[in-house]
């Protein structure tokens, strides 16, 4: 099934999906939104990368059958989970920063919050501890009773793409070319991987030579972290100042010093470059442009059944044909 195709089908769902608002659990489980922020503040202090990473998860989920918590799930032997998924394997981190959250969760208010919500406040708290902007997200989701590699190999871009395919991209998912270059303002924080860049530095393009956009103090830099034949799991900053949100991440774009292909061109297209430049300039404008894409992704749905797991890596046990005839 084509991107565009998936990601249609997702749009029409959306209309009859769950109804989703601010403070859901006000009532069901007051705290909620307090519990889920406490425990962030507990993992940016035990590794300050942590927050960035689980700030993926929204990313990663959201495009994947909408935001649903289909990423958590672990692989079952007749289900080929989205965690070993081209994008996400031996690139997505700290599964058990939610793992913690939902623990803390199911003590105060058991079956009640979904884990799919839990990605959605755990990515503006990782947002808002680290300097960005604070927001109210919309919550009342259900999380997804399976997952799927193969829709998370067709859908999610490669560190490779360039702006006109991620264009292409977040427009089959209602997203504007002002959404794309604001939300990939998430590499504000965080790290990648030298994998994600060996191309760029050796064969751009398959000219074997580097890619010509880099600065050149920075390729040197590059050179030197991820060497020809070394370790491709080493880790470098996504901007410099990787555990802070800021438009920093513009600035070094603008200079030539983007980490990754799919963020540097960003700057180099037309289409996007006015973005990155006012980006540049205007912090509370790239905010502004932030909180309304994340809001805007956060909407995403499948409209598939669902339900809310007590443990954020498999379904609950109770999916056998009695209990549906019982509950019908």
């Amino acid at each position: 099934m084509s991107p565009l195709y998936t990601a249609f089908l997702l749009l029409m769902a959306m209309a009859s999906a769950t109804p989703l608002w601010p403070g859901f659990y006000s009532e069901t489980c007051s705290d909620a939104e307090l519990i889920v922020r406490e425990v962030m503040k507990k993992a940016m202090i035990r590794e300050p990368r942590s927050v960035a990473s689980v700030m993926r998860f929204q990313f990663h989920d959201c495009f994947v059958n909408g935001c649903d918590a289909s990423l958590l799930l672990d692989d079952t032997p007749t289900m080929l989970g989205e965690k070993l998924a081209l994008s996400n394997i031996n690139s997505l981190r700290s599964f058990d920063v939610v793992d913690e959250v939902k623990e803390e969760l199911e003590k105060v208010c058991p079956g009640t919050v979904s884990c799919a919500d839990i990605i959605i406040m755990a990515a503006r708290d990782a947002v808002a501890l680290s300097g960005g902007p604070d927001w109210e997200v919309k919550l009342g989701r259900k999380d997804s009773l399976t997952a799927s590699q193969e829709d998370s190999d067709n859908i999610m871009p490669s560190p490779r793409a360039n702006a006109s395919l991620l264009i292409d991209l977040f427009a089959s998912f209602d997203l504007s070319i002002k959404d794309l270059v604001a939300l990939s303002g998430s590499h504000s924080i965080g790290q990648g991987r030298c994998f994600s860049i060996m191309f760029r530095l050796y064969n751009q393009s398959g000219t074997g030579k580097p890619d010509p956009t880099i600065e050149s103090s920075f390729r040197e830099k590059l050179d030197n972290l991820c060497p020809v034949g070394g370790n491709e799991n080493v880790t470098g900053d996504l901007d410099s100042t990787p555990i802070v949100f800021d438009n920093i991440y513009f600035k070094d774009l603008v200079a030539g010093r983007g980490f990754l292909n799919s963020d540097q061109t960003l700057y180099t297209f037309p289409e996007t470059r006015d973005y990155v430049e006012l980006f540049s300039k205007d912090q509370q404008a790239f905010f502004d442009a932030f909180v309304e894409g994340m809001i805007k992704m956060g909407d995403l749905q499948s409209g598939r059944p669902g339900e809310i797991r007590t443990n954020c890596r498999v379904v609950n046990t109770h999916h056998r044909p009695v209990d549906v005839l019982l509950e019908t």
